[in-house]
């Protein structure tokens, strides 16, 4: 509980042994998790050389899906606590907060703690001299502007002109968000630590709403995004807060702060190749070769009554067939256009597999243009291929298990990859449900 709490004071300086301490038995620690995951998972044992590689060839060579998502949940706490402590240490040198944002750029975050973590403590200095006695709804509103108009500026600059939807987007944008929001709302007002979480939220509810009806982003993509940028959003502005209650009120090393962002987004490292797998399975009463015919070819199916389809999200409507054997063409109609799928192993009845070699988006977005076309619908989720195996069962029975293996190009990977996972898998079950249906009552 006492380390808890020293964890939990943000306005409390840190020294540079105490930091350095701290620093290294955290980065233990988190090994130490790193490993168990991966031991419990896998049965192999990750290295300290194993770090030397990078995150996405190491995952995409040995790590399953599964482990990197528990790894990236795993890592959360840990880019918190650095974070904090870092800005901690940077207050009990005597610099401006602001430095301890450089923790978000790639290569430079490690200069920056190995230089806290050597310059000695320095003498309290002064508040900035600025009287804290403005008007709640004024420092709101302008807090929340200021917050609007960074998160449309990095908007523009990620999706507008690098086109790239990174962790610098989806996660070091919302924390400046926040904080930024938190200390142009605590600098001038005797704000309560509710009253700044409030103003936060409607800072990133303004943002959603400001997105949607320039028709940049529609709901449904808003809503896969907001539990994320949200709660790291409120964290900034906790920090944010912080700032302005320790005395640095001036606002030109906020504005060099926010440099951070574009500098982080130009320095995160190229994604790198990983290969998601999902797989669904279902058991129908009848044999693989009674089964196998609606595999390679199904009638149209209902349109579906799931709320998530009909929310937007591309959903199957049928599938047809040029040909037999290896190097026959499937196609498989969704809700969005076809995907087109060339054969590349007919065994039948009990395995036919196929490469997808085009697609359609893998949604389309619940909004009130007809226009709306962000850079995410097209290529950012990459479906690679796809196999249907029967597996005879006995008395007669089959069990049809699906898989598709796909690429994702949007990070932080492991958040989307809980969204993608899932709804691939609701894909999947539409299809299975019906072949079973079309076997079982023709």
């Amino acid at each position: 509980m006492r380390l808890l709490r020293f964890w939990a004071a943000l306005d409390s300086p840190v020294d540079r042994r105490t930091y350095l301490l701290h620093g290294l038995g955290l980065a233990a620690l988190k090994y130490g998790g790193d490993i168990a995951i991966v031991w419990m998972a896998t049965g192999n044992f990750w290295s300290p050389a194993d770090y030397l590689q990078s995150v996405y060839s190491l995952a995409s060579a040995r790590l399953p899906t599964n482990v990197l998502l528990a790894l990236g949940v795993w890592t959360l706490p840990f880019v918190w606590l650095g974070i904090t402590l870092t800005f901690r240490r940077v207050l009990d040198a005597g610099h401006s907060c602001w430095w301890a944002f450089l923790f978000f750029v790639p290569y430079v975050n490690y200069a920056l703690m190995a230089t806290f973590a050597i310059v000695p403590s320095a003498e309290p200095t002064l508040p900035d001299q600025l009287p804290r006695d403005g008007g709640g709804l004024i420092e709101g509103v302008l807090s929340i502007t200021a917050g609007v108009v960074l998160a449309l500026t990095m908007v523009a600059l990620g999706v507008g002109v690098f086109r790239d939807y990174s962790a610098a987007l989806f996660f070091g944008s919302p924390f400046a968000m926040g904080a930024l929001t938190g200390f142009m709302f605590n600098r001038r007002y005797d704000a309560s630590l509710s009253q700044t979480l409030r103003v936060t939220t409607m800072m990133f509810a303004a943002v959603a709403g400001i997105v949607f009806l320039l028709a940049t982003e529609g709901v449904l993509c808003i809503a896969m995004a907001m539990p994320l940028a949200l709660t790291t959003g409120l964290g900034g502005a906790l920090l944010g807060r912080v700032i302005a209650l320790v005395g640095q009120r001036n606002v030109p090393p906020v504005l060099y702060a926010l440099l951070v962002l574009p500098l982080s987004a130009s320095l995160e490292p190229a994604p790198g190749v990983i290969v998601h797998e999902v797989q669904t399975a279902i058991e129908i009463e009848a044999r693989p070769d009674l089964v196998w015919p609606h595999v390679i070819a199904f009638r149209p199916i209902d349109e579906p009554r799931d709320w998530l389809f009909r929310m937007g999200i591309a959903y199957p409507q049928y599938a047809t067939i040029e040909g037999t054997g290896i190097g026959a063409v499937r196609y498989c109609v969704f809700s969005t256009g076809a995907f087109v799928e060339p054969i590349t192993h007919w065994d039948a009845p009990e395995r036919l597999s196929f490469n997808v070699t085009a697609s359609p988006a893998p949604l389309r977005e619940l909004t009130f243009s007809d226009n709306v076309a962000p850079p995410h619908l097209d290529g950012y989720l990459r479906p690679q291929r796809g196999e249907f195996r029967l597996v005879p069962l006995p008395g007669g029975r089959t069990r049809l298990e699906g898989s598709t293996w796909y690429e994702l190009a949007m990070g932080p990977e492991w958040y989307w990859q809980m969204f993608s996972d899932y709804l691939i898998e609701r894909i999947h079950r539409r299809v299975l449900e019906h072949i079973k249906n079309e076997v079982e009552d023709p």
